[in-house]
């Protein structure tokens, strides 16, 4: 196998501005020797993450991106307030750098107030934190990273990539209990929603890239907003609008790994002026999917917070068509987020309209999931992970939906190990890939999670979740146990697994022809210019 099978190169990344693919002597667009660590759940990230800055000390460099920053969520007890642990790294010394999104208005409950407040207690202690809206109209800023460098101790630097904001709600561990810090989401849901959630912890020359990715972003010359209003506001309330300088780059920390990193993007085509870094945009998430997916012969296997536009799913349809052995499994929220009289149609048309897609490619070989707590409270699938063959992963803040592959700023990493899984079976998709241990566990933890299962004893035992066949059977015998309880009104003890099949959901026809061109326009929109919007561009 060569990496160039699964992995795009410098070219197919479709933006030749960006210094991502230009910072090796080899040009390469990835790196290698890095060890990655899948951390499932907010509560085992913000652990590690907490425990990570409080390591640092006076010149270290702390910087990080985020959606929503909420500045009193504990990240691992009293007393470790995320705003409260980044202002104290600030006070020992540490530079602390930060880029929040400034949503477009509060009374959509988005996240300005929040941010506003973060950056706040943050540049009070000596930090420096912005709050952006380098986006389009409607757009958002959507990354989640961490970045910890120690200048002479690089064997310590650290980055953190995924699905998790630094915000309510993502606490949550296995059990599924929910944040006691808890912001209300849709009804069913309940007071302290459970949460699944997945972020990376990445060491190795990897963390230089997504540094740097960080720096494209702060070195941007763009005014943080376009709009007057925000910037007389600005000024009213003295808030900071320009980044200071950061201090050289590092080199690169050493290998110490067996994995690939490839350290995928979205950003949108800018209106006027784009960015410096991206001036066309970047699409590198939805290219690297299609590459990968037409690679896919035994399983893809998704766990993700929306799954919805046929426009996007249409390449995993492909996949399916042309694969007739191929199987795809979905782990999705049973319930969307918002349950409004006019988001809840919307969102369901928009997910609807997809799932129909994809089963008409693959038939019984598609099988969608909800997840509920031991309670019987839905789980609300916060996840955007994607393993193909047991070969190519995929964990960022990218959702399958098309806000994520055109028209947010997204970032995500694709792993490919470089170490075989020894045990069988090899080679899953028939093309002499192998199975790789990295994108093999990872899809075995969450599978185990969902159905309840141990992992075997001894680790070069074989397990029958390795076969793509029987996991898939194994998801649909323990769903259809468990939805056989419920039908017979929960009489005896309850089966094991947290899987419920998710059944599509009964939209008349009058309401689909009255929300679908509102989700086309308002939910899922597509930022590209009209000639940009080719079959393969995306």
């Amino acid at each position: 196998m060569e990496l160039t099978d699964w992995l795009l190169t410098s070219g197919e990344r479709g933006n030749s501005a960006t210094r991502l693919d230009r910072r090796r002597p080899d040009r390469a667009a990835w790196s290698h020797g890095n060890l990655v660590r899948p951390l499932v759940h907010g509560g085992t990230y913000f652990a590690a993450l907490h425990s990570a800055i409080r390591e640092q000390r006076a010149g270290d460099l702390l910087l990080f991106t985020d959606w929503r920053g909420d500045p009193d969520e504990r990240l691992d007890g009293p007393g470790s307030e995320i705003g409260k642990v980044l202002a104290e790294a600030a006070e020992r010394g540490v530079i602390v750098k930060g880029l929040l999104w400034r949503s477009h208005l509060d009374r959509f409950q988005f996240s300005e107030a929040e941010n506003r407040h973060l950056g706040e207690e943050i540049e009070a202690a000596g930090g420096e934190c912005l709050l952006d809206m380098r986006v389009r109209p409607g757009g958002s800023h959507h990354q989640k990273l961490v970045v910890l460098r120690h200048p002479g101790r690089p064997e310590r630097d650290i980055a953190f990539v995924g699905g998790i904001d630094l915000c309510h709600n993502r606490h949550d561990d296995a059990s599924h209990a929910g944040d006691p810090q808890a912001l209300p989401i849709a009804t069913a849901y309940g007071p302290h929603p459970p949460w699944h959630d997945v972020q990376l912890a990445i060491r190795g020359p990897a963390v230089g890239d997504i540094e740097a990715g960080f720096r494209e972003r702060w070195e941007d010359p763009a005014p943080l907003t376009r709009s007057p209003l925000v910037r007389l506001r600005e000024l009213a309330h003295r808030e900071d609008t320009y980044a200071d300088s950061l201090p050289p780059q590092a080199p690169d920390p050493e290998p110490c790994g067996t994995h690939v990193v490839q350290v995928l993007r979205t950003y949108p085509n800018r209106l006027l002026r784009g960015y410096a870094f991206a001036p066309d945009g970047e699409r590198s998430i939805a290219r690297g999917y299609r590459k990968a997916l037409r690679r896919a012969r035994a399983l893809i296997y998704l766990e993700d917070q929306y799954l919805w536009s046929p426009h996007v799913v249409e390449c995993f349809a492909e996949a399916l068509t042309a694969n007739p052995d191929l199987h795809l499994i979905a782990v999705i929220p049973s319930v969307p987020e918002q349950d409004g009289r006019i988001t809840l149609p919307m969102n369901l048309i928009g997910r609807v309209t997809a799932l129909d897609r994809l089963r008409h490619a693959g038939g019984g070989r598609v099988a969608v999931y909800g997840l509920e707590n031991h309670a019987g409270t839905p789980v609300y699938v916060h996840a955007k992970v994607c393993v193909i063959d047991d070969v190519w992963a995929s964990v960022g803040s990218d959702n399958i939906n098309l806000r994520s592959w055109t028209h947010d700023s997204e970032l995500t990493c694709a792993v490919l190990d470089e170490s075989h899984d020894p045990r069988e079976p090899r080679d899953p998709g028939g093309l002499g890939d192998g199975a790789r241990r990295f994108a093999r566990e990872l899809r075995l933890e969450l599978a185990r999670e969902h159905l309840d299962q141990e992992a075997p004893g001894d680790a070069q035992a074989p397990d029958p979740l390795c076969d793509p066949r029987k996991a898939f059977e194994t998801f649909a015998a323990t769903a259809a146990a468990l939805d056989a309880w419920y039908d017979n009104g929960r009489r005896g003890p309850r089966p094991p697994g947290r899987l419920r099949t998710y059944r599509r959901p009964n939209l008349s026809r009058p309401a689909r022809t009255l929300y679908a061109p509102l989700h086309r326009l308002l939910v899922d929109p597509d930022g590209r210019p009209f000639l940009l919007r080719r079959r393969n561009d995306y």
